[in-house]
Order: structure tokens, then sequence, then C-alpha cells
């Protein structure tokens, strides 16, 4: 029962706001003792807002700890409740997954108890904060607490995928209009992008920008990969505009499959992904080239935690994978047009 009361009767009551006098304060959520009261009787506060627990009801760390340890914690730490919250923290670098369905059952059950999250399929560091459970008022219904409970339970809400050990070969195709200071950059920046993922980056072999060229560099990776998970990096010296450019036909020469050509994510729409065998291979984007996020960003922090990523799974980045530009890109998705008049539509209409 949540009210205002008599300070005499409040004994064991939860009080709902802070009460602060004679130099003493009583936070939000304190139970109410006997001195308590006499304390500030005699200072002549004759009432409180406070809410009294009733048998049917839970109080708001107690439910929020029983909603929180159903929803489990795989390489996670939850730390313990405070003020009816309590906050999931990740125990390794790797990716975030959120059930968004479960999440939206769980968060309908009783408006008093809620679940917020990072989104879906981000990279987290160890030590981040990645969801919490909130419960609004100072108690909430035993009914609720049970039903939010059962519904953590049927699956996994959350979770963390340790990124794995990943080795990692790049093929980079030459052409006089790109840089020798261009492609070291490259693979340097490439390497920092797998160590940030418990990865390494094994070897660089350049070729010519031709298909033929590319196809006998993978082969050559292939018949001489290291033992493990690994993958190989093409970067192209020219971007892929079409599915029988150079990187995704010298995939299939070299026997392998194509799995898209292009993401919904930008910077990052030119990457290809295909497999030779069961190494994944990706054509970056040019825009990799920068320490940027882009769409390489993605797909690595999938593939490295193992997560399923084929085709269709790269089709369904396209909600939040309108990235920040990059601006050394050489060319924006907007261009400044000096001088450029834009219609009114009031105008127009009118």
């Amino acid at each position: 029962m949540f009210g205002i009361m008599e300070t005499r009767t409040a004994l064991g009551a939860i009080l709902a706001h802070k009460v602060s006098a004679e130099g003493r304060t009583f936070q939000k959520g304190h139970k109410l003792t006997r001195e308590n009261l006499s304390f500030l009787g005699s200072l002549g506060i004759s009432q409180v807002t406070a809410h009294r627990i009733e048998p049917d009801e839970v109080d708001e760390e107690n439910a929020a700890d029983l909603v929180s340890r159903a929803i489990g914690a795989e390489h996670m730490r939850i730390a313990p409740a405070v003020g009816g919250r309590m906050n999931f923290y990740s125990q390794a670098d790797g990716l975030f997954i959120a059930d968004k369905k479960l999440v939206d059952i769980f968060n309908s059950i009783d408006h008093a108890i809620t679940f917020a999250s990072l989104p879906d399929r981000i990279s987290v560091k160890a030590g981040e904060m990645i969801a919490t459970v909130k419960i609004i008022p100072l108690a909430v219904s035993r009914s609720a607490v049970e039903a939010a409970a059962s519904v953590a339970g049927i699956g996994c809400m959350i979770k963390v995928m340790p990124f794995r050990r990943y080795t990692a070969s790049l093929i980079a195709t030459q052409l006089p209009s790109l840089s020798e200071k261009t492609m070291s950059k490259t693979a340097r920046i490439l390497g920092i992008r797998l160590m940030e993922r418990n990865s390494l980056l094994l070897s660089e072999t350049r070729v010519a920008h031709s298909a033929d060229a590319v196809a006998a560099a993978l082969k050559v990776e292939i018949e001489t990969r290291p033992p493990g998970d690994h993958m190989i990096v093409i970067f192209g010296a020219s971007a892929v505009v079409d599915n029988n450019d150079v990187i995704p036909e010298a995939i299939r020469l070299a026997g392998g499959a194509v799995e898209r050509v292009g993401m919904p994510v930008d910077p990052g729409n030119l990457l290809v992904l295909g497999r030779v065998g069961d190494i994944p291979v990706i054509g970056a984007p040019g825009c990799a080239r920068s320490s940027s996020e882009n769409g390489l960003d993605w797909v690595l922090d999938r593939l490295i935690a193992g997560d399923h990523l084929d085709g269709l799974e790269i089709s369904r980045m396209g909600v939040g994978g309108l990235l920040k530009e990059i601006s050394a890109r050489p060319q924006l998705r907007e261009q400044p047009v000096r001088g450029a008049h834009f219609l009114d539509r009031d105008a127009v209409s009118a």
C-alpha cells in the first residue's frame, strides 16, 4: 500500500521520498524503525509518504534480484541490487546478443518491471555495462515477479559471445594509383582491428589487381593455412562494383562460393563475403582503410565471436547500418553543391 501515512503508524513502511531533518537524512527505500519514527515525530513531522509491503508483494530489491537471476549471466557479472536496480556487466571482450522479441515480452508483463540493454549484436569490452533491470515502484506484486522470471527463463534474453582467437591473412591488390604508404597503413589498421578482437594478422601478400592473381594467392593461403580458426581478407586496389568484379570472381576461381556482394551498412556498402571450403573470405570495402567504424567491423565482430553469418544475415543489417560518415572517403554520401537552391514544398503546393 502506497500513500501518505501518519508517522506514528508507519513502523516498517518503506520511505518513498528522501526525508532530511536536523542533520539526519533518511533515503528513499529506507525501512522506518521505532527510533526513526520517534525522531521524526519529535520534530513535528507528522506524515510521511511511504509504502507498506503487503503479503502478496515483493520489495524492489528482492524483486530485482529474483528477476535478474532468472535472466542468466553467460559471460556476465550481475551487481547486487541497489534501489530496485541490478546492472549486468560483460566479463569478456566480445559480441553482445539480445533477443528483442523475448525482451519485449518481458517488458510487457507489468509496467513495474523493466529491462533495458545495449543494441543487439554490438561489440563490448570486459567490464562494460550491457543491461539493467529496474523495478519502478517500491514493491511489486509477487505474481508479476514470478511471471517475469518465467519469461526470462524461456530462452536466452541476453548473452556475451567472447571473441575467439582467429588468425588472418591479408591479400592486397596493386595498381599504380595506390601508394606504398596507403597499402602499409591498410595492413597496420587491419592488424589493429584484429588485435582488438583477440585475433592476429599473420601475413600480407601483394598481387596484381586481377582475378587470376588473387585466385592464385587464395589457393596458396588455403594450402598453407595455420591450424584453428582462420580467415582471409582481401583489399582491392579499386572498389568492387559488380558480382563479376575482381574479388568475387577470384573467390570463385579458387573453388569458393560468393555469399554476398554489397551490404546495407554505410560506410561499408562495397563489402564481399565468401568462403573457400570452411575458410571465410572477406573482400574489404575501401572505407576500411580508415580506422573509423564501417561495415567490416560489423562482419569481424560476428565472425570472430562465432555468431552465424551469411548473405541473409548481412541483408538484415540495414536498420542501424547508417554509420557516421568517414570524411576521407573518395566519394561521400552527400556531395556539396555550390549555389544549389532547394524547392520550398509549401510554395510548390500553393
